[in-house]
């Protein structure tokens, strides 16, 4: 199967994209958005945003 120079280069892409990705803050910036907009919520904010903590920490582990 020849999948040709326009299929190289998406896997060239897709490869470059994901080693970009690994560990990155731009990943886990979701979790963290989601996050501070929780941490806003009176007496409870924090508690509650504890989950999305823990996603953002497993996503980017070297940022805390």
């Amino acid at each position: 199967m020849n999948i040709g120079e326009v299929g190289k280069m998406r896997i060239i892409s897709c490869l470059l994209l994901i080693a970009f990705l690994n560990g990155c803050g731009a990943a886990a910036a979701p979790c963290r958005v989601a996050s501070a907009g929780i941490k806003v919520i009176p007496v409870v904010g924090d508690v509650a945003a504890m989950p999305t903590d823990g996603c953002a920490d497993v996503i980017d582990p070297l940022r805390k």
